[in-house]
């Protein structure tokens, strides 16, 4: 992908003023190298991310999203066979939020 923008968009490009350029041998060494750091702080971003996540699993925390705080009066007016709209209108909620309510597995 690296070398589709430089092709298209960079005939040349000169950095910091100090002669390094994008051009010749060592213009491509110098952007292989910089790809390479690149890559592997991003490779290390996400082991770090992986390991707090699993740290946190361990202690107990819970992901995703918090349920509603009406989820359990939606879900009781839904076994009523209420109409969404007397529904919305009794607890004030959004038709999204009702929505996924109703989808989602009851906790």
């Amino acid at each position: 992908m690296l070398w589709c923008i430089i092709e298209n968009s960079l005939d040349r490009h000169s950095f910091f003023g100090n002669g390094l350029s994008t051009e010749g041998t060592m213009g491509k060494m110098v952007i292989q190298i910089l790809a390479a750091v690149a890559e592997a702080e991003r490779e290390h971003i996400l082991e770090r991310t992986n390991d707090g996540r699993l740290v946190a699993m361990v202690a107990g925390v819970k992901f995703g999203r918090k349920p509603h705080q009406k989820s359990a009066m939606i879900r009781e007016f839904i076994s009523q066979s209420a109409t969404v709209k007397l529904i919305i209108e009794k607890t004030g909620i959004s038709r999204a939020t009702y929505f996924r309510i109703k989808n989602s597995p009851a906790i």
